[in-house]
C-alpha cells in the first residue's frame, strides 16, 4: 500500500513539473509573436535616383521600416498616409539618392518659383532658342557647363551668298535647365530641346539678348575639368581670320577670331 502511494505521489509530482516547464517554454515565444505582430514605424523614402529638378511620381516613392525615433523632417506614414498621392508632381530641389527619407523642405510646388531657388546670390537665368544642331546634338543637359557661340550672316557684295561670322561671345556658362520632349523617328526615340536656360551674371544677360536678336546662338560643349575656369566675356578687339568652306558646290565664308598675337 505505501509503495502504491508513493507511486502515485511520484506521477502526481512529474505531471507538475511538466506543466510548470511547458508553461515556461512557451511565453518566450508568445512574446516574441507578439513582438512580431507589432507594426513597424515605415518613413517615405525615394525608391530610386532622383536627379535634381526631377518631377515626383507616386513610383518614385515608397515606404519603408524603421527603427528608433522618427526626425521631424521626416515624413512618417503614420503621420501622413497619403504622402505619395500628396507629393505627386512636386520637383525635386536637390538629388536623391535611392533609400534616402524624403524631406518636404527639399521639394518645390511647380510654378513657385524653383527656378529662382536654384539661382545663386547676383546671379541671372536667361533662356536661348536651341536645336539639336546647335547643343551637340541634344546631348548637353543640365548642370554641364558651355561656351556660348554667335553666329550672324552679313552682306557681302564680293560673293553672292554673304559672309558668316562665328565667335565665341561667353565662355564657361552653366546650363540650368533644357526644355526636352521626346520624339519618334524612323531611327528609334529622340530628344530634342527648343530652349535651354543659361546661368549668367546681370552684364551677361544683354550680351546674350543682343546675340539672339542679331543673329543666331549654338552652344558648346565644355569638358568637365575645364569647368573650373572663370567665365570670359569675349570682346570685339579680337583679330579675326576668315575661313573659306566649300560645301554641296557652295561656297561661304566664315569669320574667326584669331589670338591678339597675330598667331
Amino acid at each position: 500500500m505505501i509503495r502504491i502511494a508513493i507511486l502515485l505521489l511520484a506521477l502526481t509530482s512529474g505531471g507538475i513539473a511538466s506543466w510548470l516547464a511547458l508553461g515556461v517554454s512557451n511565453q518566450p515565444t508568445a512574446a516574441a509573436a507578439n513582438v512580431q505582430k507589432t507594426p513597424a514605424q515605415e518613413v517615405l523614402v525615394a525608391s530610386s535616383e532622383l536627379p535634381r529638378g526631377s518631377v515626383l511620381e507616386e513610383t518614385h516613392m515608397r515606404w519603408q521600416p524603421w527603427e528608433g525615433d522618427i526626425p521631424p523632417v521626416f515624413i512618417s506614414r503614420s503621420s501622413r498616409p497619403d504622402a505619395t498621392e500628396a507629393l505627386k508632381g512636386m520637383l525635386a530641389q536637390s538629388s536623391f539618392v535611392a533609400g534616402e527619407p524624403i524631406r518636404e523642405d527639399k521639394l518645390a510646388a511647380r510654378g513657385s518659383g524653383f527656378l529662382s531657388s536654384m539661382l545663386p546670390s547676383g546671379k541671372r537665368a536667361i533662356a536661348v532658342r536651341v536645336t539639336a544642331e546647335s547643343t551637340a546634338g541634344g546631348f548637353i543637359l543640365p548642370n554641364d557647363h558651355v561656351d556660348v557661340i554667335h553666329t550672324v550672316a552679313r552682306p557681302d557684295s564680293s560673293s553672292k551668298d554673304g559672309k558668316v561670322a562665328s565667335r565665341a561671345i561667353l565662355s564657361n556658362i552653366r546650363v540650368l535647365a533644357v526644355d526636352q520632349t521626346v520624339s519618334e523617328g524612323a531611327d528609334g526615340t529622340s530628344v530634342v530641346g527648343k530652349t535651354a536656360t543659361l546661368e549668367a551674371d546681370p552684364e551677361q544677360i544683354a550680351i546674350i539678348a543682343a546675340a539672339e536678336a542679331s543673329g543666331s546662338v549654338s552652344l558648346a560643349l565644355r569638358a568637365v575639368a575645364d569647368n573650373q575656369e572663370a567665365p570670359v566675356v569675349e570682346t570685339e578687339g579680337n583679330r579675326r581670320g576668315v575661313v573659306r568652306i566649300v560645301s554641296g558646290g557652295r561656297m561661304s565664308m566664315v569669320e574667326v577670331p584669331s589670338r591678339s598675337d597675330g598667331s
